[in-house]
């Protein structure tokens, strides 16, 4: 077989996944703690995640959650609103559980008296900065922390991080997509080289008010093509009765 019809690898095609979704770029920014993730540094100061490492994190992040015997003792959080979307959907195909909100509310690890106080096994975080109240929490009652990690990202009280750009709703979703699917051939609810036919986009963190917008203009545009067809046909109906007429 020539290497020109050779099919991918399912691995290369998460690499390729990973590139279109510009999960492999960082920011300006570098902490000290991440520097073993990152391989270049773009022309404008960008860092660059080795994508290889990405995969192999997303690997190891998802034989962890395997390990959980009973899947709502998995809490995903996501303080940033354009994680939400995928927190929900990961913890849907999962079994996992989400936070409702954008507000993570204190005490509901380490508060046994607050009503939303859990005791999960395992704590997934999309940023540990804007997710720092639940990180910190973890950290008192001994749960692991999965973390989504950007450049200048602390693993102070991360368990496992992967390196990632947490910052873009496109790159958060992949990363979860591929989590999620990993955790579902683990669990031997799908087969290794079997398509999910979950599509990432079901992922994606949408604007409701933009989505209003273009909704408003495709029917604007619907009203306006209307207008014009209808237009046409009048005078082409009145080309019609003047042929007529002359042959009468």
């Amino acid at each position: 077989m020539s290497q020109q019809d050779r099919r991918p690898t399912r691995k290369e095609d998460d690499i390729l996944r990973l590139l279109a979704t510009k999960a492999h770029l960082g920011t300006r920014n570098l902490n000290h703690s991440m520097k073993k993730y990152v391989e270049a540094r773009s022309p404008e100061g960008v860092h660059i995640f080795n994508v290889d490492l990405i995969w192999q994190k997303i690997k190891i992040a998802a034989r962890i959650i395997a390990t959980v015997k009973n899947p709502e003792d998995v809490i995903v959080v996501s303080a940033r609103p354009y994680g939400q979307r995928a927190v929900v959907k990961f913890a849907k195909y999962t079994g996992a559980l989400s936070t409702s909100t954008s507000r993570w509310t204190p005490g509901t690890l380490t508060n046994q008296n607050t009503k939303k106080h859990q005791e999960p096994r395992l704590l997934i975080v999309t940023d540990p900065r804007s997710d720092r109240q639940a990180v910190v929490e973890a950290s008192y009652v001994n749960i692991p922390c999965i973390a989504l990690c950007d450049t200048d990202s602390s693993l102070e009280y991360v368990d496992c991080a992967i390196p990632c750009n947490n910052r873009d709703t496109k790159a958060i979703s992949m990363i979860y997509w591929l989590l999620a699917r990993e955790v579902l051939i683990l669990r031997g609810q799908l087969f290794k080289d079997e398509e999910w036919d979950v599509l990432v986009d079901l992922f994606f963190h949408r604007d409701p008010e933009k989505e209003i917008e273009g909704r408003r203009e495709d029917r604007e545009e619907e009203v306006e093509a209307a207008g014009e067809k209808e237009e046409e046909g009048g005078q082409w109906d009145k080309g019609q009765e003047e042929e007529a007429w002359k042959g009468n």
